[in-house]
This record gives structure tokens, sequence and C-alpha cells, in this order.
């Protein structure tokens, strides 16, 4: 009788092992989703960079397509210069360019740019009947690309210089 009672207790422990072990499993997925959830609650920025402004708080709800902030990359910047016709004629991308920019009264600092990108079109629409001088006075954007060393801002005005020395 103490044998059966044995046999009993045995396959009464390996029946709750073995529901503990099914009951473990289950868990250990359940865990592993919510983990997998919690990683793709995590917001991290695409690209590296400074945050300029910060559209929302800790704790707040993000939606899709909503912006979070608003990231820069302030090692690169970009200027946009404006030249006229005659001069956009004599520019290509790749060339060199020598920015000048001013940081105060009378301290001005010179930085190397290249140019990357050169529009098609000028900015202002031109008129029905235009003298040869007004046509003239038509801009093209220009943009240049240029190391920063920190000190540049976002917004900060800048004089360029392009020529064959420049090249």
């Amino acid at each position: 009788m103490l044998e059966k009672q044995l046999e009993a207790a045995k396959s009464n422990l390996e029946s709750t092992s073995n529901s503990i072990l099914n009951e473990n499993e289950a868990l250990n997925i359940q865990i592993e989703q919510v983990q997998n959830q919690l990683e793709k609650c995590r917001i991290t920025s695409p690209i590296n960079g400074t945050v300029l402004v910060k559209y929302a708080e800790k704790g707040e709800l993000a939606g899709a397509g909503k912006p979070l902030f608003k990231v820069a990359d302030l090692q690169k910047m970009i200027l946009r210069a404006y030249v006229t016709a005659d001069q956009v004629t004599q520019l290509k991308i790749g060339q060199k360019a020598k920015v000048f920019v001013d940081f105060g009264k009378d301290d001005q600092k010179e930085y190397e740019g290249t140019v990357s990108w050169i529009s098609g079109e000028s900015e202002f629409t031109p008129k029905t009947i235009q003298t040869r001088d007004e046509r003239a006075n038509l801009v093209y954007a220009v943009k240049i690309n240029v190391k920063s060393d920190g000190l540049l801002k976002i917004g900060q005005y800048a004089d360029v210089k392009f020529g064959a020395e420049n090249q």
C-alpha cells in the first residue's frame, strides 16, 4: 500500500512539475513579448545631432507623424547664398568657395566651403516685359557646405567669394 501511495505521489509530483514547466515556458514567452513591446516604445533619433527644439515632454503620447524634436547636425552647415545670372554661369558643383562670417562689429572669420547645389531657376518670376537691366536683377539660389567649428549658428549671415583661385 505504501508503494502505491509512493507511486501516486511520484506521478502527482511529475504531473505538477510538467505543469509548472509549461506555465514557466508560457510566462517566459509573455515576458519576451512585453520586452519587445517596451523596445518598440523606445524612441531614438535617426541622426546624430543637437536638439534645437523640443515639441513634447516626457510621458506625453507620441503619435505617428508628429515630431517630438527638431534635431540638426551643427558640424555640417549649409549656407544658402544668392548669385546673379552673370555669376551663376561661372559656378559649378564641387567648386570651392571662401565664406566670411561676422562675429561682432569688427570680428570676421573665414571658412572653406564647397558648392553642393545650384538652382536651375531664378528665385523671382520675370515680368512679361523686362529690360536688359531688370533681367540682370534675377538671382539664383546656391547651397554651400561649410564644416563648422562650433561657432557657426543657424540663420547667421555670411559673405561668399567665388573665383578661379577657389576652384
